[in-house]
């Protein structure tokens, strides 16, 4: 059976799961935290995740809130399909749903009560479909009977009830502003106005309903971004300074607000606007320091990224600058050919490098300055022993020649032999001429 753990003030709210989860879970609805006790995102996130489950519980939730150990139980973790540290998953029946969002209290705890609950939430009355309008900025409504539509709306919220809220309501319940050609129909409700789903011009109904789960206008930061990946949309963006009041900052965020509210019509599917506060992520993303305030528009699923040639003064400039974009003209920089990828390698070295010793000189020192020590003593020892191979070699060349000398000349035996020789031939000569001086004589 499941054990519990004591965690904190609220203990046994976070079960700590072992082997015996896997066949015991199924009658019940799980959120699911996989960890590894080395990881620091999993230390960090523990708290939070004990908030969760006091929350949980104290709401009557009927999500169970438990942790499982994904190394001591790695057959089941890789079952569920983790691949990394930590991984919240929300468990119910034979289907597991992966969170990606935030991992903050109110957003996981609102992914769990999202997930768990039905697919699709009926609005019966005015009343109730004003008070949803309320707490959702996006509203996807189905508006119709049994059809084919309906059965691929409910198929579509299978798969991105992770993302968003999925409703139905009768045509009488929606605002008067929305009016539908036809019926069955998809709409989306946002931004103040609506869009209904078209399958000629919009495609598949999964791949509409994901580039429309956003409003028009972002507070854009770097998981956002990489949600918006997913959309397939151009991403237009007003890099700035939220602190700085300044009328350029302003000018420009005001430029693209305009833009994706007043252009809505012509640019929403292609075009996702938003501004970002500062550029240290931006200037990672496109590996190049971009001065602020200023506007990129960004194609995150081929990682090029678009800079307007001249100065945006206006709005008229800014929509210019969108469709030179949309009919190819503007020039495109980035990518992600093989020259970029070593580009990016050869950054994300510097800059891990850089904000180690930034972050501890003292341990930036001891990482990079040990390795290059031990590879200098490698390579003195390797030039050494070299150049005393190259002594040896001379000596031993130095001594050969000598011994080369030596067996030519003979030895200093021979060499004595030869000079007492060449003594006592001079000698005999001395002699013979001596006696025949002698006999001349007599």
């Amino acid at each position: 059976a499941v054990v519990a753990h004591v965690v904190a003030p609220g203990a046994g709210v976070v079960e700590d799961l072992d082997e015996s989860f896997k066949e015991n879970r199924k009658d019940d609805i799980w959120l699911v935290d996989f960890y590894a006790p080395w990881c620091g995102h999993c230390k960090k996130l523990e708290p939070v995740w004990n908030e969760v489950g006091i929350e949980m519980k104290n709401m009557g939730s009927p999500v169970k809130v438990g942790k499982m150990d994904a190394t001591s139980f790695s057959s089941i973790a890789s079952e569920f399909g983790v691949r990394g540290y930590p991984t919240i998953k929300l468990l119910k029946g034979d289907l597991a749903y992966n969170y990606r969002g935030p991992r903050t209290k109110d957003d996981i705890i609102e992914f769990a009560n999202r997930v768990a609950g039905p697919l699709i939430r009926p609005l019966p009355s005015q009343h109730m479909f004003e008070h949803v309008q309320k707490r959702h900025r996006v509203l996807f409504v189905y508006v119709g009977g049994e059809s084919p539509l309906k059965e691929k709306y409910i198929e579509v919220a299978s798969e991105l009830i992770v993302y968003t809220y999925f409703f139905s309501a009768s045509e009488d319940v929606l605002p008067e502003y929305v009016t539908l050609p036809e019926l069955p129909a998809v709409v989306v409700i946002k931004d103040g106005t609506y869009f209904v789903y078209d399958e000629y011009e919009d495609g598949d109904l999964s791949s509409w309903i994901n580039r429309e789960r956003f409003q028009g206008y972002l507070n854009v930061d770097g998981f956002t971004l990489y949600e918006l990946g997913d959309t397939g949309k151009l991403v237009a963006i007003a890099v700035i300074d939220d602190k700085n009041s300044s009328v350029e900052h302003t000018r420009l965020k005001s430029i693209i607000q305009e833009v994706a509210r007043d252009y809505r019509d012509h640019f929403h599917r292609d075009f996702q606007f938003g501004h970002m506060d500062g550029n240290d992520y931006i200037n990672s993303l496109l590996m190049d320091d971009l001065t602020i305030p200023t506007i990129v528009v960004l194609n995150t699923s081929n990682q090029q990224y678009f800079l307007p040639d001249r100065h945006i003064e206006n709005t008229e400039d800014m929509v210019q600058f969108i469709n030179n974009i949309l009919d190819g003209t503007a020039e495109a920089q980035g990518g992600d050919g093989l020259l970029q990828r070593i580009k990016r390698i050869i950054y994300d070295a510097k800059s891990t490098v850089v904000s180690v010793f930034k972050s501890s000189p003292l341990l930036g020192c001891f990482l990079f300055g040990l390795p290059l020590g031990v590879i200098s003593i490698m390579c003195y020892g390797i030039c050494t022993a070299d150049t005393d191979g190259g002594v040896d070699e001379h000596e031993a060349a130095k001594k050969e020649n000598g011994d080369r000398e030596l067996t030519d000349e003979g030895s200093e035996e021979e060499q004595e032999e030869e000079k007492n020789g060449k003594y006592t031939e001079l000698s005999d000569g001395e002699l013979k001429q001596k006696d025949i001086i002698e006999k001349k004589k007599d």
